[in-house]
């Protein structure tokens, strides 16, 4: 989307001309934020720094901070912008900005990141405030050419009205004089019942181009000359290359390079089919190093060693001295390793020359790749240029920049640039996984009341190795979410933390991070004590709510809506998971039928999110029905194991997601806020597994403490 041969430095020089633009410049929270408006062409507006311009011929530049993976990010941030400058949501246009932390940092991590259901979050008082003060100059510059004061005057889409006169100016015919107005320092916004965009739902802006197949994503990257090259790195980590047989792969039509390095080989061919073709035609003998007899039942052994090491406390508020003695119940819940599999193949294109190197890739993370980049290849940031494309399917693996230091080691021996693109397979045996996961928790009941709870999390640190910066050396926040923050009322909680990072393998975040594993165990708990209570699991929820209303309006509009207490037929069962994670309450509420052989039916999913202001509707349900299959596929069928210190998973065959006919029926409802935007991209991942296992617990009497779910545990033979 960006014009390649518009430099900054061609934009500052335009600037600096005066080409009639009306020129904002903001900062919030550390970002820079320019809003243009002019006749000038678009090659010579004014927008150093810039997220916004907006051009003589009416259309707005967004350039766009935030990576497009699917969740709709481009659309939403865009009716931040165009709702508080007034001016068409067509009107705008995207170009993806470059690397940059300081002008393109997400106001919540301080980097160049997507993720974490950060975007709207953190742009909501960023976009907005750009927005409305490039809709002040344009009022002041109207007013002075009418000589009336600002107060009489409003804006319609493009446009800035004198009510009393009914005189109307284009915002193209503003931009000169705007352009010499005073920047406002608090400029006012847009009251809610005025909006015309925000709150209602909006076409997404990329869908058209997906369609007509207009929109590049990194995979389709193809400079000129460009190569294919294919890979196979060490199936167990820490093992190396010891011999290549590759003469039947040069003997296939178009294989022009066979690469071996001490940890991976690739071949470079004409075509991608080539390239695939011969790798796979050669015989590659490995030495599997330290991890050659790891296997799934180790990392199990180690989580459970692991648990009973010294932590440290996240959170104390008296819990420890009483969860002793008689009439504590406890529980231990865990999840497996599990891939991410995005449904566009890994891939990177790098084209290395001297002093020079140029990326093209979807990522979540630009300039994490930028520096990657630059230390692989022995250059200075500055001399790596990223051309981030849109993205298909993340969820958090792109959050990485493996595969572009491997595309970027193999760039290295080939001339010109090279196109590298990860099989299903190799991607699904290599790739950084989300980790294994523990948790041990401990409750007391007094008079059907909680009276202490204690919550121990077992498992890595992934922020420690991905944002230094944001990790204490004792507590990792995203370790503990969901886990430390609940929408109960505890009158005593404990929660600490063990980090144990598990051998043989990478870690990575993965759609959901920390919040999977502590609100899964979390909820399944709150199950478990309550029916040991003797009591309704809704109605011990709202007994443990307590101040938190917000919690108790999306539990009980779900708990409404999945007609919670009504008649089931036997093996048939409904439960539900409240949380409060990424700034956003949502309860679900999951009804299975489980047969006699133990195969688990979910039949319904019944969702009510309170995520505050709601930017785009269509876009939250959108969100929240994807985040649910991807976390349903988890819970279902997620789970990667080893044996001998390889994967054993290889493709969608063995790495299961849920198929059309396993679907539920979703319903989502939205509950009216007007508190600030929480985050909506991964809630719905996190409530899928907790709903679950609550439902089975509801209809067979078993808790399983584990996903994915086995039907072996769940047989006619265990429960009825």
């Amino acid at each position: 989307m960006a014009d390649p041969a518009l430099s900054r430095r061609q934009v500052l020089r335009g600037a600096s001309l005066g080409a009639g633009a009306l020129v904002l410049g903001l900062t919030v929270r550390g970002v820079s934020v320019v809003a243009a408006t002019g006749a000038a062409p678009a090659s010579a507006a004014f927008a150093p720094d810039a997220f916004i311009r907006l051009a003589g011929d009416g259309n707005v530049t967004l350039v766009m901070p935030q990576t497009e993976m699917g969740q709709g990010i481009y659309t939403a941030l865009a009716m931040l912008i165009a709702e508080e400058l007034d001016v068409a949501l067509e009107a705008v246009k995207l170009e993806e900005a470059p690397a940059d932390d300081a002008l393109y940092g997400n106001p919540i991590f301080k980097v160049q990141a997507t993720g974490g259901s950060t975007s709207v979050r953190g742009y909501w008082p960023v976009m907005r405030k750009a927005g409305a003060s490039a809709r002040a100059m344009l009022i002041a510059a109207a007013a002075r050419q009418w000589h009336v004061p600002a107060a009489e005057c409003r804006t319609e889409p493009g446009e800035v009205v004198h009510q009393p006169s009914g005189r109307r100016l284009a915002y193209a015919a503003l931009a000169a004089q705007a352009a010499r107005e005073p920047v406002p320092a608090d400029p006012p916004l847009k009251s809610p019942e005025t909006f015309r965009l925000i709150g209602h739902s909006q076409r997404r802006l990329d869908t058209a181009h997906k369609v007509d197949g207009s929109l590049r994503y990194g995979i389709d990257a193809t400079p000129e000359g460009v190569r294919f090259a294919s890979l196979a790195c060490a199936p167990v980590v820490g093992g190396k290359v010891v011999r290549v047989d590759d003469r039947p792969a040069k003997a296939l039509p178009g294989v022009q390079q066979v690469i071996v390095l001490d940890d991976m080989v690739a071949v470079v061919a004409e075509t991608s089919w080539a390239a695939m073709r011969a790798l796979a035609a050669m015989d590659i003998t490995w030495n599997d190093g330290p991890n050659a007899a790891l296997g799934t039942a180790d990392l199990w052994a180690d989580l459970e060693k692991a648990s009973q090491a010294e932590a440290h406390v996240a959170l104390d508020t008296g819990a420890a001295a009483k969860l002793s003695g008689d009439g504590v119940i406890e529980a231990h819940y865990a999840l497996p390793l599990l891939a991410h599999a995005p449904m566009e193949p890994m891939n990177c294109t790098v084209h290395l020359t001297s002093g020079k190197c140029e990326v093209w890739v979807g990522t979540q993370v630009m300039t994490m790749t930028q520096r990657a980049a630059a230390q692989e290849a022995g250059l200075s940031p500055d001399q790596v240029t990223v051309h981030n494309h849109l993205i298909g399917g993340g969820f958090g693996r792109r959050l990485e920049v493996d595969g572009v230091r491997k595309a970027v080691r193999i760039a290295k021996h080939v001339d010109g640039p090279v196109k590298v693109v990860w099989s299903r397979e190799e991607d699904v045996a290599r790739a950084p996984y989300r980790s294994v996961y523990g948790a041990w928790l401990k409750a007391r009941i007094a008079n059907g009341k909680v009276e202490a709870w204690s919550h121990r999390v077992v498992g890595p640190s992934v922020v420690a190795r991905w944002l230094p910066p944001a990790y204490d050396g004792k507590i990792d926040s995203d370790a503990v979410d969901g886990a430390a923050e609940t929408p109960y009322d505890m009158p005593a909680l404990l929660v600490d933390w063990v980090r144990h990072e598990p051998r043989g393998v990478y870690t990575a975040f993965w759609r959901g991070v920390g919040p999977n594993m502590n609100v899964f165990a979390t909820e399944s708990f709150v199950d478990r004590v309550a029916r040991e209570a003797g009591q309704d699991p809704l109605a011990f929820r709202r007994n443990l709510i307590g101040k938190h209303q917000r919690a108790r309006a999306v539990l009980d509009l779900a708990a409404e809506k999945a007609g919670w207490g009504t008649p089931l037929p036997a093996g048939a069962g409904r439960g539900i998971n409240l949380q409060y994670v990424f700034g956003t309450y949502l309860c679900t509420v999951a009804e299975v039928v489980v047969a006699e052989d133990g195969t688990v039916a979910v039949k319904r999913l019944t969702t009510a999110v309170d995520c505050g202001s709601p930017v785009n509707p269509d876009g939250i349900v959108s969100q929240i029905q994807g985040g649910m299959v991807f976390g349903l596929s988890a819970a279902l069928y997620g789970q990667i194991t080893l044996a001998n210190g390889r994967t054993q998973e290889s493709n969608f065959h063995d790495y299961r997601v849920v198929r059309i006919d396993e679907m539920p029926q979703i319903e989502v409802h939205i509950v009216p806020s007007a508190e600030a935007p929480g985050g909506i991209g991964e809630p719905g991942t996190v409530t899928v597994q907790g709903a679950l296992n609550n439902a089975i617990y509801a209809a067979t009497g078993i808790q399983l403490s584990r996903m994915p779910v086995d039907p072996s545990l769940l047989s006619k033979s265990a429960w009825r």
